[in-house]
């Protein structure tokens, strides 16, 4: 992820066949052309400058409880040193799903997902405590999802 904050200014028809892949992001193109007046070729170029871009990825959003992953969790992580180079070994660790810098009381904000509880203790207590420069951390357990969206931005 790069660290540089690029803007893009996107026009309504680009929006609008971002809206239409955030509905469904199976939907052919010819389909997206004709829900937003484009050709087919004219949806295609366009999805593939806005992916290109880093605008936008197309892919496959999984549910981890249904896929026997048991046990989510954010982690805040005081560190001390760099909290770069920390986040940088935490977006090693495949359990890590989200990762970044922050400012408040905690210097990174980390989600994890893990099958169990057992997994969840040894993850932190073999692998991110054991990580030079954090220097405490704090875990706050998922009870339940209520919403997750992916939809901002064209609007």
């Amino acid at each position: 992820m790069s660290t540089i904050r690029n803007t893009t200014t996107l026009d309504a028809t680009s929006k609008a066949i971002i809206e239409q892949l955030q509905l469904d992001g199976r939907r052919s193109y010819a389909e997206i052309g004709k829900a937003v007046g484009l050709s087919e070729a004219a949806v295609r170029q366009r999805v593939q400058k806005l992916t290109e871009a880093g605008v936008m990825q197309i892919v496959a959003v999984t549910d981890p409880m249904r896929l026997g992953f048991n046990r989510q969790a954010m982690l805040g992580i005081r560190v001390s040193g760099d909290t770069r180079v920390v986040a940088d070994r935490l977006t090693e660790l495949p359990e890590v799903t989200y990762v970044v810098l922050s400012a408040g009381s905690f210097d990174i904000l980390a989600e994890i997902v893990c099958a169990d509880d057992d997994a969840l203790i040894e993850l932190l207590n073999q692998r991110i405590r054991e990580l030079d420069g954090v220097a405490a951390t704090e875990t706050f357990l998922y009870l339940q999802l209520k919403k997750q969206k992916y939809d901002w931005g064209t609007r």
